[in-house]
C-alpha cells in the first residue's frame, strides 16, 4: 500500500513552476467563503464548455447513447450544468486538498452510515463502490472523515501532483493503492478493510467484458468486480457525494449493501455493477463525468461509438 511519498528537492525544479503556481492561485481560491467558490467554479465551468469543444461533443454524444428519448434542448441543458459541475469539480480537489476538516463537515451532511456499522459488525471488508462524479475528489475526503478506507488511484505522470494528490487524500485515508494492484485490494478486503472502487470506467479491452449500460447493451466493463467479488465475498455499498444547488453544500449518500451480486460469470456480475452504477449516476445526473469516452472500447468487428 502506498504512504504518503516523501518531499524531495526534487519537486522544486524549475519544470514545476508552473504546477506550483498553479496549486498557488487554487489555495488561495479555496480560502474564500464557500458561496464565492460555487459562483466561481460555476463561471468557470462555463468559461471552459466555450473551449472545449471536443468534450463538449463527447459529452453530447455519451448522454445520446445513454439516454437516446432524452429531447435535444433537455441534452443541452443538462450540458450546460455538466460543465458548471466541471468548473467546480476543480475547485472541489483544492477543497478536497486543503480545507481543514471541521470547514468540510460544516457544508456537508451524510446519511446512510448505518450500512457501513452493519458490515463492520458482521467482520465483512467493504467494496465502496465510488462513481467518477465531478465530486470525486471531495466525495472521497468526506467519506473518510467518517469511515477512513484504502483508496484506489491511478498515480500521476506529473510527480508533484502525484506527492499532492496522495498527501490530500491520505488526509482522512488510511492509504492507498494502485488500480492495477489486484491482489493488494483483494488482501485488504479479506483484512475487513474499505476499499474504494470505482468500476465505471472504460479501462481498454485487456480487462474488460461487455455488458449493458444504460442504453448501449455492449459497454466495455472492468472484470475487476467480479475478481474481486469472487475471491473476497465483501460487502458491496454504493455512494454518491452529491453537491447541492445553489452553493448549500454537500451531502454524501450511502446507499445499502447490494447483496447477492451473482459471480458465476463475468458478465453478470458486470450487468449487475452497471445497474448500481446506472442507479447512482441518475441520482446526480449534471455532476457525473460524462466527458470521458465511456464506449471507446468495441467489441471486434463491431463500429465505433465516437
Amino acid at each position: 500500500m502506498t504512504q504518503l511519498p516523501t518531499f524531495t528537492r526534487d519537486l522544486l525544479h524549475p519544470r514545476y513552476w508552473l504546477t506550483w503556481f498553479g496549486i498557488g492561485i487554487l489555495y488561495l481560491v479555496v480560502l474564500l467563503p464557500y458561496p464565492v467558490i460555487y459562483c466561481l467554479g460555476c463561471a468557470l465551468g462555463r468559461l471552459a464548455r466555450r473551449f472545449m469543444k471536443r468534450r463538449v461533443k463527447v459529452a453530447r454524444r455519451n448522454l445520446e447513447l445513454c439516454f437516446p428519448a432524452m429531447p435535444d434542448a433537455e441534452r443541452e441543458a443538462l450540458i450546460k450544468k455538466n460543465f458548471e459541475s466541471v468548473g467546480m469539480g476543480v475547485l472541489e480537489t483544492g477543497m478536497a486538498w486543503f480545507w481543514p476538516e471541521w470547514r468540510i463537515r460544516r457544508w456537508s451532511g451524510a446519511s446512510g452510515l448505518e450500512h457501513i456499522a452493519k458490515a463492520k459488525a458482521q467482520g465483512q471488508g467493504i467494496l465502496l463502490i465510488g462513481m467518477h462524479f465531478l465530486t470525486l475528489e471531495l466525495g472521497a475526503r468526506l467519506f473518510g472523515i467518517h469511515n477512513p478506507g484504502v483508496g484506489v488511484y491511478r498515480p500521476n505522470d506529473n510527480a508533484l501532483l502525484d506527492w499532492l494528490q496522495t498527501w490530500g487524500r491520505l488526509r482522512s485515508n488510511k492509504s492507498m493503492l494502485d488500480r492495477n494492484d489486484l491482489k493488494g485490494m483483494i488482501r485488504a478486503l479479506k483484512q475487513g478493510e474499505i476499499i474504494w472502487y470505482a468500476p465505471d470506467h472504460d479501462y481498454g479491452p485487456k480487462t474488460s467484458v461487455f455488458a449493458p449500460f444504460f442504453a448501449v447493451p455492449d459497454a466495455a466493463s472492468t472484470r475487476g468486480s467480479y475478481m474481486l467479488i469472487r475471491a473476497a465475498n465483501p460487502a458491496i455499498i454504493p455512494f454518491v457525494p452529491r453537491r447541492l444547488p445553489h452553493g448549500r453544500g454537500y451531502e454524501l449518500i450511502i446507499l445499502p449493501d447490494a447483496q447477492g451480486i451473482p459471480v458465476d460469470d463475468e458478465v453478470v456480475t458486470a450487468s449487475h455493477m452497471n445497474q448500481l452504477v446506472e442507479h447512482a449516476v441518475l441520482m446526480a445526473p449534471e455532476q457525473y463525468m460524462w466527458l470521458h469516452r465511456r464506449f471507446k472500447t468495441r467489441p471486434k468487428g463491431a463500429p465505433p461509438l465516437y
